[in-house]
C-alpha cells in the first residue's frame, strides 16, 4: 500500500503543476517582445534624430554659402543673404523631405537650421505609438579672412 500512496501524492501532486510553465513561458516571451521592442524601436529613433541632425549641418552649410553680394563688392561687409540663405535651406530641407526652421543670427554672420522628423515605429505601433518625434540642430558660422 505503500507504493500505492506514493503514487496517488505523485497524481495530485503533478495536477497543482499543470500549466505553470506554461504561464512562464508566456510571461517570459511577452517580455522578450517588449525588449526587442525598445531595442529596435529606441534604435531607429536614435538613427532618425542622427539624420534630422546630418540634415541640418547640410541645409546650414548650403544656407551658409549665399553671400549678400551688394555688400561683398562694396567691401563695406561680408554676410549672409537672410531671404537666399532662407530659401537655399528650406529647398536642401524640401529635398530631404523633412520639415524645418531657419534662422540668420548675428548680423548676418550664423544660421541655425532646425529640423523636424518623425521614425515610423515598428513594435510600440502595438502599444499605441506608431510615431515617435525626432529633432536635430545645427549651426553654421560665417568666418572670413582680413586680406585675402
Amino acid at each position: 500500500m505503500n507504493r500505492l500512496s506514493t503514487l496517488r501524492a505523485r497524481a495530485r501532486a503533478a495536477q497543482r503543476d499543470q500549466g505553470s510553465m506554461s504561464l512562464f513561458f508566456a510571461v517570459t516571451t511577452v517580455a522578450i517582445l517588449m525588449v526587442m521592442g525598445l531595442l529596435v524601436d529606441g534604435g531607429g529613433a536614435l538613427n532618425a534624430a542622427n539624420r534630422a541632425t546630418s540634415i541640418a549641418q547640410e541645409a546650414a552649410r548650403t544656407a551658409g554659402q549665399q553671400l549678400d553680394p551688394a555688400q561683398a563688392i562694396e567691401g563695406t561687409a561680408i554676410t549672409i543673404d537672410p531671404d537666399a540663405a532662407t530659401g537655399a535651406a528650406q529647398d536642401y530641407l524640401a529635398t530631404a523631405d523633412v520639415t524645418g526652421n531657419v534662422e540668420i543670427t548675428d548680423g548676418g554672420q550664423s544660421i541655425t537650421v532646425t529640423v523636424h522628423d518623425t521614425y515610423n515605429t515598428l513594435f510600440a505601433q502595438f502599444v499605441g505609438k506608431g510615431t515617435i518625434h525626432v529633432t536635430g540642430t545645427a549651426t553654421a558660422q560665417l568666418h572670413t579672412q582680413a586680406g585675402g
